[in-house]
């Protein structure tokens, strides 16, 4: 093998280099769909990982720790090993051990420029995605959902508040977090969000990413500052805390002056303490009266009401422990958290198609999967051909005709005016109904001074809002006459007064 060491060398070099090449020429072309982009970028993360591979080969051969290579190169000068040179046989040795490796190697063969680089950037790498994440387009964590519904932690929800909640940790109250289903249900969202965040987005440094967030919370932990561990797990762990009683028991050295202070005040202490607050006033002072000798740790289960249990001094191995477990957890939590940060624009995604899915039918649904199917096989067309569009159908996203079932579906050729738009064309019926709720026709409204409510629905002619409107006002009373009110009478002194007022100053005889 050391004899055709300076051949694997020069083979590394040209590979590396060719692949570089490879490279900057995959990234010089437009991929302008989803599935482009995501090829192109597992393309060049192939070809990364392959120079990080060769590079590395070439630094073990470049740290000679065998002196392979110093004998190579001192064997090409023809330096026997008794010192004597014999440069023809030493070069017509080296000749015949380098046909024989490119004959054993024969896929070690000299790459010419442009040779083979079409075929390798037209290369579709496979990437495995579930049919619910769409090619990499959406977040498939149904599993996940259903874990979350059967913990302790969770609580009945649908999908799409799930993936409005699932990243807010800080909602989980504490004494959930630190047992291991918690733990467990944290750690396989994280494995997920890295697993769809490294299929996705190939080229970014995800260890890179993480430690950078490990170096910020190391920061943030130790001052507290992490949103619901600014105790650093202390404060609601193992054991809680009781409040402090109401009365400072070492004043009082009998139960009978305990019971000086009457049943309430009894009963409201030792329900602070956690304590029966039943009985006579006599067996409450009595109960009061056992913690200023024996600690509340120490006391009788049998004293503490239902639902209470007595705490405990924590050791110094449950305290090591308990933090432990929770730096743990705020460390996952932070993780999953820059993930989603990340995945923001997916996470968008998803609730957006799961919100669409939610209101489409099942015939819609079947349309939306056959457009689907069409979109994907027109990708695999050549884009700079013509676009043929002879029944002049509307242009979709991807700036190619619809498909003419959907353009029947929709009703696209049926043409909608509204004269309070200005005359405005809407085409298709759905459309034409959404258009009521838009800026355009609320401006008309507003300009011809007439509500936009439910009842000008369907309405667009200018003549009949107003007609209308007129009916709406009559029927409300606004535009009807009232005698009483309206009509007007005159005194001698040229006062004006209502029909009602001038006929009773007139049954006064005022006037």
């Amino acid at each position: 093998m050391s004899a055709t060491l300076l051949e694997q060398t020069r083979a590394w070099h040209e590979e590396v280099e060719r692949l570089e090449r490879l490279i900057v020429k995959d990234l010089q072309r437009d991929a302008k769909s989803h599935k482009e982009r995501l090829h192109q970028n597992h393309r060049v993360n192939n070809m990364v990982e392959a120079i990080v591979a060769s590079s590395g080969k070439l630094v073990e051969i470049y740290e000679d720790k065998d002196n392979a290579r110093k004998d190579e190169i001192a064997a090409l000068g023809g330096q026997s090993a008794i010192g004597q040179n014999n440069y023809f046989s030493a070069f017509y040795d080296r000749l015949k051990e380098i046909r024989d490796y490119h004959r054993r190697h024969p896929s070690a063969r000299v790459v010419e420029e442009g040779e083979d680089a079409e075929e390798a950037l037209k290369e579709e790498p496979w990437i495995e995605f579930s049919g619910e994440e769409a090619y990499g387009r959406y977040l498939d964590i149904h599993e996940l959902y259903n874990s979350y519904l059967n913990a302790k932690f969770g609580h009945p929800v649908e999908y799409s508040t799930y993936l409005e909640e699932f990243s807010q940790t800080q909602k989980i109250p504490r004494k959930h977090k630190l047992t291991k289903q918690y733990r467990d249900y944290l750690l396989h969202l994280t494995e997920y969000l890295k697993s769809f965040f490294q299929r996705t987005q190939p080229l970014q440094d995800l260890d890179k990413i993480f430690a950078k967030v490990e170096a910020d919370f190391e920061g943030s932990w130790e001052a507290g500052s992490i949103e619901g561990w600014e105790d650093k797990g202390l404060g609601n762990g193992l054991s809680s805390t009781l409040e402090e009683p109401l009365i400072d028991i070492d004043d009082y050295d009998s139960v009978e002056e305990l019971m000086e202070l009457g049943p309430e005040r009894l009963k409201e202490a030792l329900t602070r303490l956690g304590l029966k607050s039943g009985g006579t006033l006599q067996q409450r002072g009595e109960r009061l009266f056992l913690t200023k000798t024996t600690p509340l740790e120490e006391l009788d289960w049998k004293h503490f009401a239902k639902g209470h249990q007595p705490t405990r001094k924590k050791s110094e191995e449950e305290i090591a422990l308990q933090v432990q477990i929770s730096r743990e957890v705020a460390l996952a939590e932070c993780q999953m958290r820059r993930l989603c940060e990340l995945l923001s624009e997916a996470i968008e995604e998803t609730k957006a198609h799961v919100g669409r899915k939610q209101a489409l039918t099942y015939e819609e649904m079947e349309a939306e999967r056959e457009e689907e199917e069409v979109q994907a096989e027109s990708e695999s067309d050549d884009d700079d051909q013509q676009i043929y569009n002879p029944l002049k159908l509307p242009m979709g996203w991807d700036g190619k005709p619809i498909p003419y079932w959907l353009y029947k579906l929709h009703g696209l050729g049926q043409e909608f005016k509204c004269e309070i738009c200005g005359n405005n064309s809407y085409w298709g019926r759905r459309a034409f109904e959404r258009h009521f709720k838009e800026w355009r026709h609320q401006h008309g409204m507003r300009c011809l001074g007439i509500p936009n409510t439910k009842n000008f629905h369907e309405i667009t002619s200018i003549k009949d809002a107003k007609a209308l409107w007129e009916k709406i006002q009559e029927r409300q009373g606004v535009n009807k006459w009232r005698p009483d009110l309206e009509e007007e009478y005159e005194d001698q002194d040229g006062n004006v007064y209502n029909k009602k007022t001038f006929a009773d100053l007139q049954r006064q005889g005022l006037i």
